[in-house]
């Protein structure tokens, strides 16, 4: 059974990664959010909510501990979540984190809404934990599963994606925690 905790779980993406996450046999899943009540959906579907703020070191550092996996995507101060998150990682030896960063991170300007984004893949590449950190350009809620993997360095490339298929990309690395180790990817739709 892999214990995986996702951080920022109300959040629109999140919605779609447990419930593809909840499709598989062999995963636990603990659900981090301020605010628990706005994850009634998942009240009887096996799911254990952790109240906390991820800006809180302590309520952070509770929750991972026994965890296999650490899934996150947030907005706000990410350096300090990220850094929070980083430290409760390391003290309880939690080594496998999946993050969700945002496409253009690294574009010369850096728009200013991109800076919390490249300050927490900045934070956790250099953790020295084993890390996936996905770049995906804007979401969509189409039902379709598709996507396009760019390596850091390389132009990113593709549309809009869905929900969905960074759900799906996400479900495949949490059930083969060895794969895209220590990557940093643009996800994107494809062009065909």
């Amino acid at each position: 059974m892999k214990k995986v905790i996702v951080i920022g779980a109300t959040g629109s993406l999140a919605a779609y990664v447990i419930e593809a996450l909840k499709a598989m046999d062999n995963v636990a899943l603990t659900l981090f959010a301020r605010n628990t009540n706005r994850l009634s959906i998942w009240a009887n579907e096996g799911c254990t909510f952790v109240q906390g703020d991820a800006m809180n070191f302590t309520d952070v550092k509770n929750a991972i501990i026994g965890q296999d996996m650490v899934y996150i995507n947030l907005a706000g101060n990410l350096e300090v979540m990220a850094k929070n998150i980083v430290q409760a990682m390391q003290e309880t030896g939690v080594q496998r984190i999946i993050a969700i960063s945002s496409i253009g991170i690294y574009n010369t300007p850096l728009k200013p809404i991109l800076k919390p984004y490249r300050a927490l893949a900045d934070v956790i590449e250099s953790s020295g934990l084993q890390y996936t950190i996905l770049r995906p350009d804007w979401f969509t809620d189409a039902n379709e599963i598709g996507y396009a993997i760019t390596q850091k360095g390389q132009p990113e490339t593709g549309t809009a994606i869905s929900r969905k298929s960074i759900a799906a990309f996400v479900a495949n690395i949490i059930m083969n925690p060895e794969s895209h180790l220590n990557d940093n990817l643009g996800i994107s739709k494809p062009i065909y």
